[in-house]
């Protein structure tokens, strides 16, 4: 079964996150083993560097303002071929402060999802439902019209 990381900063705190987390994860769990690794803020972007990388493995993605921007389809196509090669993926989060530089080049590539910034609790949602739909569209699902 497919292995793919969530590595961010920060705990939920939110009960309405938590639930629609729990409820991607649950939704996800028929196509991948999921793992959500927090891990605690530092004082700096720097200070958080390391530990995210460690806790990273396989393939890695940052998330990132300046990273690449896909469609739902081209990600769709991003994690088939990853894991078509049997590639263990992980994707980064930063904290509220964005992630330093060395993650991000130490990264396998870098994913936008806008040029709007999104809180990074509520940037998890987000990110487990395009996972969720990328694994739709490539089983051909309907769930994405």
């Amino acid at each position: 079964m497919q292995k793919i990381n969530i590595v961010c900063v920060g705990k939920i705190k939110e009960e309405y996150l938590r639930s629609a987390i729990a409820e991607y994860l649950k939704r996800l769990s028929r196509f991948a083993k999921v793992e959500i690794k927090e891990l605690p803020e530092g004082k700096s972007l720097k200070e958080e560097a390391e530990p995210l990388l460690k806790a990273a493995k396989g393939y890695k993605i940052a998330l990132c303002v300046e990273g690449e921007r896909l469609s739902s389809e081209e990600f769709a196509k991003k994690i088939k071929t990853l894991c078509d090669a049997g590639k263990e993926i992980s994707l980064i989060i930063g904290s509220s402060c964005g992630l330093d530089g060395s993650v991000k080049e130490k990264s396998d590539f870098k994913l936008s999802f806008s040029s709007m910034t999104f809180p990074h609790q509520l940037m998890r949602v987000i990110l487990l439902e395009q996972v969720y739909r990328a694994f739709m569209i490539n089983s051909g699902s309907e769930y994405h019209k």
